[in-house]
């Protein structure tokens, strides 16, 4: 029996997952492939290709090797490019001369990033951003480089940018449209994702179109924009989007799109029935799809055609979810509202930086499409919703903002969806695949990865199908596996306690001993938190830098211009004279902007990075210290004046606020925690609404605990009443032990409360009562944990070598040139940068 012969031109991620597909047919050994590539290395991962700046090496990103090609007779041909097909012959030709015949061909030819025909754009530093060679030439540049420019802001744009910001240049993004991410977001998700990109030091040029790129008089290129301004850069990256490389369709004379893209049916042929396209260089029905689930999918519906099956392309679906420079970014069906009648429902909170819209159908029944920027949280839940046409609760509103009432059940759980639904777009994995795995004997998410393949690709969908699996296995009596990740083979709760037993202090230590690997985005982060709050050692010390948030790498908070935020600490908000007068001299001389918080403290704003130390040297020569602000640690105690000065005051507030600073300050814990004391009932201090809110009252102290203000406010609970001094400070000891202990990383004290099984009434049992034994050890951990605190700024201003972080550039001494701004009120606000 004569082999059909197939040849795919093109090893990208789509023309590989053709051929992993093709292998797994029944009827494989009828067939012969041989897969041609113009890329010297076989398929690789382009979805994850900014990591390789990140230390990911080209070996991780790779999707095949040589030797699983050669142990399934798949031929492969590298660092060669098709230049021709004759259709009558059925043959390839090279550009070196080779001929390969085939009886069906496969075009996977992908497609190529799009230069705008700007004059002075072929200079040697002017670089593309698609392949590993690419980000090879931009590493080389960037050696010689100081400042960057990435032209385009969309997805691939923003990710060159944090590839220019990784490598330590001065970034830039210019972009021709009047926002970011144009095709995914709205106009307020675009502003909110411009802010918050600029708070991160990259700078964002929207409404720009360049005329000429010549030669610079400060730096190697100037870009001179239509509109008469101009910027100067080193090194220039197009991003501004991808053409289909559909050259051999066109001069085989297939059939193509007037504006590109090689034209195919719904079973993916072109206009010759024995030649097929997938990925970016095929149009269907007048799309081109930019993203690698659609490929994924064509290269289905090629096996299923060229096998017998009747699969069919009918488009595909391109909601997205990632995060961009560290920005959570969702877009999901008709973002912009487009479909006649279509209702939006938008929130925004400026303090968490975070935009939400839903658009739903016009009897408000159907959601339509979503944007969500800042907290991409809800993203599997309502893309769901969404690609299931599940029927929206009456008030859709309360999927933007999280319901107060505790009690009430969630909009939509796993179990809600139907076997159908789809999880994993990239293969197809459907709820009812994951559930027919489970039983059959797949127990944790490396078994439903390899049955499945759910989550191998963009890993997206990970989330949503990991609680697919738990709820079937739960449902089968089986313990669910909740290892913190494939990392580590335990729970947050089970590492809190290796850590605190085996006395572990560095992240590495425990990895070695109880994880493999390398670590990841889940656990570095949750050990970090677990390590601090347990040793409280120095922050910045090598072992622990670049595992905890980015605010404890500067020791201050990075602001929404690239300056940062100085906060010294104020106990109880009480302050004399002469430090008030110390503060206004640092702020006069930094020309910073002043500003008292509801915590009692002065803030101090628009401090560029390399100004820090100076400034913490004053302060700290006045007896300040630091606010911790930048941490998830113990914030502020913020009181009333109490008995010393308030007719109606009936204990003295104001020296128990600052005897609890005093004994808590520097306390690191899985989330900031803020605390109050008020004198009277009145409560002028607000405690009710803090972490740890202490009352006055004839008698005693009231203790309230599990209060935030926030996205979701949360009324505190009292806990117990009429305490003295010494109990007062030994439950709340108990408490926040037992809360650094057993919360999860980022988890509030409110959210930890309200999950806690049995309620206030456990805890108190734990904390009152010592139901476990444990008040004791409490004790002296927090006892241990307090006698470590050091004024971290204090500590780093005494090391020359943890000094040299600060300042702007890791090759230069100059300040950042674009911390621009302007006055209002008598003092500086940031101020957009013009050129």
């Amino acid at each position: 029996m004569n082999m059909q012969k197939i040849v795919i031109i093109g090893n990208g991620m789509v023309g590989h997952e053709f051929i992993r597909q093709m292998l797994a047919q029944p009827d494989a050994s009828q067939f012969t492939m041989t897969t041609i590539s113009n890329e010297p290395r076989l398929a690789y991962d382009r979805v994850q290709l900014s990591s390789f700046f990140s230390g990911t090496s080209v070996k991780k990103l790779m999707l095949t090797d040589e030797n699983y090609y050669k142990e399934n007779n798949v031929d492969f041909i590298l660092n060669e490019k098709v230049v021709a097909i004759d259709r009558s012959k059925k043959q390839v030709y090279t550009n070196s001369g080779l001929c390969k015949e085939y009886d069906k061909l496969i075009l996977a030819t992908g497609s190529y990033p799009f230069v705008p025909p700007i004059k002075g754009n072929d200079q040697p530093h002017c670089l593309v951003y698609r392949t590993i060679e690419d980000l090879e030439r931009i590493k080389v540049s960037a050696e010689s480089s100081k400042i960057g420019v990435v032209i385009g802001g969309g997805l691939l744009g923003l990710e060159a940018a944090n590839a220019l910001k990784q490598l330590g240049l001065k970034t830039h993004v210019v972009e021709f449209a009047p926002q970011l991410m144009a095709i995914q977001l709205d106009e307020n998700g675009g502003a909110l994702l411009k802010r918050k990109i600029e708070a991160l030091g990259v700078s964002i040029h929207t409404d720009k179109s360049t005329n000429v790129i010549s030669t610079g008089e400060n730096a190697r290129y100037r870009m001179t924009f239509t509109d008469g301004s101009h910027l100067e850069t080193d090194m220039i990256v197009f991003s501004a989007g991808i053409r289909p490389f559909d050259e051999l369709a066109r001069h085989c004379a297939l059939e193509v799109g007037e504006r590109g893209g090689i034209a195919i049916n719904n079973v993916c042929q072109t206009s010759d029935p024995n030649i097929y396209a997938i990925g970016e260089c095929a149009l269907w029905n007048k799309k081109i799809f930019g993203l690698v689930a659609p490929g994924y999918q064509m290269a289905r519906v090629v096996v299923s055609h060229i096998t017998g099956g009747n699969e069919q392309f009918l488009g595909a679906d391109m909601s997205t979810k990632l995060k961009l420079l560290g920005v959570e970014v969702g877009s999901i069906g008709d973002a912009h509202g487009y479909t006649t009648g279509a209702q939006c429902y938008s929130f925004c909170d400026e303090t968490e930086q975070v935009y939400k819209r839903l658009v739903v159908s016009s009897s408000g029944k159907k959601l339509l499409g979503a944007i969500l920027v800042g907290d991409t949280e809800d993203y599997s839940n309502l893309l769901q919703l969404y690609l299931n046409g599940i029927d929206l609760p009456q008030s859709p509103e309360q999927l933007l903002i999280p319901s107060h009432d505790v009690s009430s059940t969630p909009v939509l759980g796993v179990d809600a969806l139907p076997e159908s639904a789809q999880l994993c777009t990239c293969y197809s994995v459907s709820k009812g695949d994951i559930q027919q795995a489970v039983l059959q004997g797949c127990c944790d998410m490396a078994a439903i990865k390899s049955s499945t393949s759910a989550s191998t690709g963009c890993g997206g969908c990970s989330a949503l199908v990991k609680q697919v699996m738990d709820s079937e296995l739960a449902k089968q009596g089986i313990t669910v596996n909740n290892h913190l990740c494939e990392h580590f083979s335990y729970t947050r709760q089970e590492l809190v306690d290796i850590i605190r037993i085996q006395k572990i202090k560095t992240f590495n230590c425990l990895l070695t001993q109880y994880g493999k690997g390398l670590g990841c985005d889940i656990c570095k982060p949750t050990v970090a938190s677990i390590l601090s709050s347990y040793w409280n050692e120095y922050i910045l010390k090598k072992e622990h830098v670049g595992l905890q948030d980015t605010n404890d790498a500067f020791l201050a908070n990075l602001q929404k211009n690239g300056s940062y935020s100085v906060v010294p600490r104020i106990p109880g908000g009480e302050i004399t004279p002469d430090k008030l007068i110390a503060i206004g001299n640092v702020a006069k001389q930094f020309n910073l902007y002043t500003k008292i918080t509801g915590g009692q403290r002065i803030d101090l704003f628009g401090a560029a990075l390399h100004q820090l130390p100076a400034i913490w040297k004053q302060l700290i020569d006045a007896g300040f210290e630091t606010g911790h602000a930048y941490g998830k640690a113990m914030r502020t105690v913020k009181s009333c004046v109490g008995t010393n000065w308030c007719r109606y005051g009936v204990q003295d507030s104001t020296s128990m606020a600052i005897a609890i600073e005093e004994r808590y300050k520097g306390l690191r814990s899985p989330h900031k925690i803020k605390m109050a004391v008020s004198g009277c009932t009145r409560e002028c201090a607000e405690a009710q609404s803090k972490d740890i809110g202490v009352i006055a009252t004839e008698n005693g102290w009231n203790l309230y605990i599990g209060g935030n203000g926030g996205m979701r406010p949360r009324h505190a609970t009292l806990f117990t009443k009429n305490l003295d001094n010494q109990t007062l400070i030994c439950y709340i000891d108990r408490i926040l032990m037992f809360y650094i202990r057993t919360a999860d990383r980022l988890q509030r004290t409110s959210v930890w409360l309200e999950n806690m099984e049995g309620g206030i009434d456990y805890l108190r049992s734990i904390v009152i009562e010592d139901k476990l034994g444990i008040c004791d050890v409490l004790e002296q951990e927090m006892v241990d944990s307090i006698a470590k605190y050091q004024c971290e700024w204090r500590t780093t201003l005494e090391n020359s070598e943890k000094l040299k972080r600060f300042k702007h550039f890791i090759n230069s001494d100059q300040p950042d040139a674009n911390l621009i701004y302007s006055t209002e009120r008598g003092q500086i606000k940031p101020r957009a940068i013009e050129y």
